[in-house]
């Protein structure tokens, strides 16, 4: 085993396959294939699995990259630092749920960053890529968030892919519609309120690992036949303001949010399930200054709410 092959490898797990790593390494394809084979006996593991629709990871090929990606970024700090000229570089990366009271908090953080050359990476993607972001170490730091009816199975499943993890916050989730809306301005709201209003949506399994039925019962009661369903996060606010017959269950909002789109924020009196979004990071990773100002912003953020 050699360097060589470590970057071979990662790239051949970006890829996703030989030839595509192949053409992005300017190397020829046997060569490449047999550098990884070499590798995988050097070490007496299966790193990739290969199929008629391409390579796959195995479990143990994902805990040797994560192990690898490492190596190589502290060969590149070491080479780094005695480099003439070196200007130490800010690195942060993060990988989250799309909630608002976070990407408000990584706002803030963003003014304070050093005018220094920086890698930052803020990443809004569901669970299961989350959890592939950390293990892997594209990022460094994750946010999940499942059913506090879970709790038990999902801290079960962390520990045995030895991820560490701290509760960041507890909720059950709220209604958010235009200030303008003539739901806005009812005194109590429930379920059977909501059927005349169109629903914003966005397809996102709240965690992996669990059965569909399971993840069934951990979804809000289904009121309205009338929806959008978007990703983009931006398209939604702008559907809340333009719109006053939409509304939208996301987690609560910081007031400043509120605020810039008009928006009023209310709970339903029939929505009781509580939900957790928990901070998860590789066992033995150190919080870096970063790291640490980002939290202090989650936790600030979170004071701005509702």
């Amino acid at each position: 085993m050699n360097i060589q092959h470590l970057k071979y490898a990662l790239e051949v797990a970006r890829s996703g396959s030989i030839s595509k790593a192949s053409e992005k390494l300017l190397m020829g394809q046997p060569n490449l294939s047999r550098a990884i084979k070499e590798l995988e006996e050097s070490l007496g593991i299966t790193i990739f699995e290969r199929s008629a629709k391409g390579i796959f990871l195995t479990t143990e090929g994902e805990e040797f990259l994560s192990h690898a990606k490492k190596i190589l970024n502290q060969i590149e700090e070491v080479e780094n630092i005695y480099k003439t000229g070196f200007t130490h570089k800010q690195n942060f990366s993060v990988s989250v749920p799309r909630a608002s009271y976070i990407s408000d908090a990584f706002a803030h953080f963003s003014k304070n960053l050093k005018p220094t050359p920086s890698e930052i990476l803020y990443e809004e993607t569901d669970s299961s890529k989350i959890l592939k972001s950390v293990m892997q170490s594209k990022c460094n730091l994750g946010i999940i968030r499942y059913a506090a009816n879970h709790d038990k199975i999902c801290k079960e499943m962390l520990e045995e892919k030895e991820l560490l993890y701290e509760l960041i916050s507890e909720f059950k989730y709220v209604l958010v519609m235009n200030s303008r809306s003539s739901l806005a301005k009812l005194s109590e709201i429930h379920f059977g309120d909501l059927a005349p209003y169109i629903e914003i949506t966005h397809e996102e399994p709240f965690f992996p690992f669990l059965p569909l039925s399971e993840m069934k019962k951990d979804e809000i009661a289904n009121c309205t036949s009338r929806k959008i369903c978007v990703f983009e996060r931006a398209c939604r606010f702008d559907l809340l303001f333009e719109n006053s017959e939409t509304f939208m269950w996301v987690s609560p909002v910081p007031k400043n949010i509120l605020d810039r789109y008009g928006l009023v924020q209310k709970h339903c009196i029939d929505n009781n399930k509580i939900y957790r979004d928990v901070l998860i990071y590789r066992k033995n990773y150190r919080f870096t200054k970063l790291d640490k100002a980002f939290i202090t912003e989650l936790c600030n953020s979170k004071r701005n709410i509702l």
